[in-house]
């Protein structure tokens, strides 16, 4: 009997990946522009003669790193970290699950040089249950002024015009001219449908006196690898825009007026790459809650 040699069958290779990055960046973005809008923001002066502060108003899920937002701000203008806004990193911690923030307090943030004239006002974190976390009146009177500072935060129960901690009768230094939402990047598309119509309620009211809105995403550098090695690359990544428009589609803001950042975590150290992301957000925010502060007269 003859013998014959059998031909390997060739399987068909399995396609490469998909590329994660793309060829030219979504939104245009200088790396070097740290220490001008540093200098920028340290000039800045209210467009209102009866306001020395701009308030701005920081919302979001409890986890999604609204307290490690304005740390890590506070952090790129020091040049060194700071811890001012109390964070809970217990893990496993039953309270961990809960917010951290239970009083509504206002951070000045400051430079090397100066307090410059913006606050952010920390709240209690916002949960899908209607009776935990900070509840929509309270945060639409924060946005109005009638929260005072310290108030604490009643998952049961909205502050009202009986209670010693509502002003009554806000000023305009009271007052907050932008409300910024922190979102995970990481959990964005796992957001409950209840969270999601709070702030829908939220952006409702608040709309209709002008109040811009901000999304502020975290934790981007937790969704790509590419953005975890090299921050640079947040503007070429497809996951992070995915993300963006993700976040868009859901709380209903604009790409434009959304802003990936990372936030100070683990470092002991600042770093240029994560200070210019953070400084631009904040340079939007102030602009924004400025001209709303220049158009009140007409609200």
């Amino acid at each position: 009997m003859g013998s014959s040699e059998s031909t390997p069958v060739q399987r068909p290779s399995s396609p490469p990946p998909p590329n994660p990055e793309l060829v030219k960046p979504w939104r245009t973005f200088d790396w070097g522009q740290k220490e001008d809008l540093k200098k920028k923001l340290e000039n800045f002066c209210p467009s209102h003669p009866d306001v020395n502060h701009v308030k701005i108003l920081v919302a979001g899920e409890i986890g999604a790193g609204k307290s490690s937002f304005i740390n890590s701000v506070d952090s790129a203008f020091l040049g060194r970290i700071s811890s001012r806004a109390l964070v809970n990193t217990a893990d496993g911690d039953i309270v961990s699950s809960r917010s951290f923030t239970k009083n509504l307090k206002g951070f000045s943030i400051r430079s090397e040089k100066k307090k410059m004239p913006f606050i952010f006002k920390d709240i209690m974190g916002l949960e899908p249950e209607v009776l935990k976390g900070s509840q929509i009146e309270d945060i639409i009177n924060a946005v109005y002024g009638h929260v005072k500072d310290g108030y604490k935060f009643n998952e049961e129960q909205a502050l009202t015009y009986k209670d010693q901690q509502y002003n009554c009768d806000p000023n305009l230094s009271d007052q907050s001219f932008c409300l910024v939402y922190v979102i995970a990047a990481d959990t964005v598309q796992y957001t409950d449908d209840c969270l999601l119509d709070k702030l829908k309620i939220i952006r409702q009211r608040i709309s209709e006196k002008g109040i811009p809105q901000v999304i502020v995403m975290t934790k981007v550098d937790e969704v790509c690898p590419l953005v975890k090695k090299d921050l640079r690359k947040m503007f070429t990544s497809k996951k992070i825009k995915e993300k963006m428009e993700l976040c868009s589609a859901k709380v209903g803001v604009p790409l434009t007026n959304i802003f990936p950042v990372k936030n100070y975590h683990n470092e002991i150290n600042t770093d240029d790459d994560i200070d210019v992301l953070l400084l631009k957000a904040l340079e939007q925010i102030v602009q924004l809650a400025n001209d709303r502060l220049e158009d009140t007269d007409s609200y």
